[in-house]
């Protein structure tokens, strides 16, 4: 997040964990400063299954228009991922401001 602030970036989190204070005192202890949405407490709650999430954890990278663009990357070639999409995310918003 505080690499990417002031950019069109942002993290959103689903959490199916069913202690929620343990949730929340995790994220507080790591910062963690993104939304998470709690998915019923269960495996396959109603966020996962919309999105046809079956194992944890998964991450989806999606670009300025909410497009899944990139799934299940870790470490460089995630970063790599997400630089790229916001680059595209600033350049759409700078052509946007010329119309």
């Amino acid at each position: 997040m505080k690499k990417y602030a002031g950019r069109p970036f942002t993290i959103v989190g689903v959490n199916s964990d069913s202690d929620r204070k343990k949730i929340r005192r995790i994220a507080a202890e790591k910062e963690l400063v993104w939304p998470s949405f709690f998915d019923g407490g269960v495996i396959g709650g109603p966020i996962a299954t919309r999105w046809g999430v079956w194992g944890w954890p998964t991450i989806y990278v999606l670009d300025v228009e909410g497009r899944i663009r990139f799934k299940n990357l870790r470490g460089p070639r995630l970063e790599k991922a997400i630089e790229t999409l916001v680059v595209e995310a600033e350049k759409k918003g700078d052509a946007s401001k010329k119309d």
